[in-house]
């Protein structure tokens, strides 16, 4: 039992004590602490520490890569103008409304969440493009935070392509589809609240004279279609692997011969996740335009500065996971579920699957390791296969962003603060995104109990 306790006490009261001399507050620090001591309570050696560091690094190599070339991308993508072209196209299609520019927003990033299956991915390739709008709305850093992480969140969720409902069918051995259908209406539901939770922050604010729009959309596309270009090799690269199940990397020769080559190199192989290796291809396309081509060396500078610090937390939540992993912190986890009473069952995994998702940042994390085994202790329960797997994807998109180690919140967090260059406070954006996270964490408990 102490070998959950103690890291959990020392991650949780770090990163929220504030008032405690030098460490209050730092993240890496309490995401340290808690490996360390977990190490010590478990008894692993140095070099089985060591080890286990590395492992769980590994397992979020994906995300640290694309952070590191999502913000490359993103500085190419202000090279190119496409920035310019997507806050031109929303005012074009909303006009002077301040509330519409939300909700175009939004709509954007859900898109985006849901073409790409992931909301680390979805804020970085599409959130840089609407902070400008947003900052020049006079909201404050923490409210366009809140904003990118909710809707890039929820897109991660949003049927017809949603990576967490089709993990959790798949965890459960479920037909997929009634999932996606009942899904599309709970989703759907959260991203109104979203929205109206984000609306009250433009009350009374008009829409600043130099967002209102003087060309019809048409007129813009046809002037600026060539700066989406790398945008939309992008898309065309994640929809080919969504929709007809073709991955380019694995189905030409020379591609699938590089990818497995990188695949053998721990924390490297992080570039081969799908996202990450379209998102590389999106940026050689984008270095061969001249302008560019011309500040290839001070764009991969700034790209990698403006993520430095969020790659440092990355690192440090990696070696946290492995060391639980190794420590047997997880197994444990799953042993109290077990333990539990028909009630405690769900309320207890539930919290796991919330623990979970908050500690990586990752729903998909957070699945993988409780509902493999949590879902057909629900099923000999008699709960529906079809709830459980809705009821999980929702507890899991809602753990992701739960206050206070909320990787997404992070993510987003970086790239705000190195755009706008102000100090934004992860903490204050997840708990802003808190009523959100606290719907779908409800959806999900209410189905497991029907």
């Amino acid at each position: 039992m102490l070998m959950i306790i103690i890291p959990l006490g020392l991650l949780f009261g770090i990163a929220l004590i504030k008032q405690i001399p030098k460490i209050g507050g730092d993240i890496r620090v309490a995401l340290l602490a808690a490996t360390i001591s977990s190490a010590i309570i478990s008894e692993l050696t140095v070099w089985g520490m060591l080890v286990a560091m590395v492992d769980g690094i590994d397992r979020l190599a994906w995300v640290i890569m694309l952070s590191i070339f999502g913000s490359i991308y993103a500085e190419t993508q202000v090279k190119i103008g496409s920035v310019d072209t997507t806050l031109f196209s929303l005012r074009a299609i909303f006009g002077r409304s301040s509330r519409g520019l939300i909700i175009a927003i939004f709509m954007t990033l859900i898109f985006a969440g849901s073409l790409l299956g992931d909301a680390i991915a979805a804020a970085t390739v599409i959130g840089f493009l609407v902070i400008h709008a947003l900052s020049e709305l006079r909201l404050k850093p923490e409210q366009i935070g809140m904003i990118i992480l909710l809707g890039s969140s929820i897109g991660s969720i949003m049927p017809p392509i949603t990576q967490g409902v089709f993990l959790s069918a798949s965890l459960v051995n479920t037909d997929p589809s009634p999932v996606l259908h009942l899904a599309f209406l709970t989703v759907s539901v959260g991203a109104i609240i979203a929205v109206i939770e984000s609306i009250r922050f433009v009350k009374n604010k008009k829409l600043p004279n130099d967002l209102i729009p003087t060309e019809s959309l048409g007129q813009l596309l046809e002037a600026r279609w060539t700066t989406l270009i790398p945008l939309f090799v992008l898309l065309i690269i994640v929809l080919t692997h969504t929709i007809f199940n073709y991955n380019i990397f694995t189905n030409f020769p020379v591609l699938s011969m590089i990818s497995q080559l990188l695949m053998k190199v721990p924390i490297i192989q992080g570039v081969t996740f799908p996202v990450v290796s379209a998102i590389i291809v999106a940026s050689i396309v984008s270095f061969l335009f001249t302008n560019v081509r011309n500040q290839a060396k001070k764009i991969v500078k700034d790209g990698i500065i403006r993520v430095h610090q969020t790659v440092q937390i990355q690192i440090c939540a990696g070696m946290m996971v492995g060391v639980f992993y190794a420590s047997g912190v997880i197994d444990q986890m799953a042993i109290m579920t077990q333990e539990l009473s028909t009630s405690m069952v769900k309320i207890g995994g539930m919290l796991s699957v919330v623990i979970v998702g908050m500690m990586t940042g990752s729903q998909t994390t957070a699945q993988t390791v409780n509902i493999t085994f949590l879902g057909p202790i629900l099923e000999n329960m008699h709960v529906d296969p079809t709830l459980i797997a809705l009821g999980a994807s929702h507890i899991a998109a809602a753990g992701q962003n739960m206050p206070p180690v909320g990787l997404t919140a992070f993510v987003i967090c970086g790239l705000i603060g190195g755009i706008l260059n102000q100090k934004v406070d992860p903490l204050r954006v997840m708990f802003l995104a808190l009523p959100n996270s606290m719907y779908f964490l409800l959806v999900g408990l209410l189905v497991w109990f029907l």
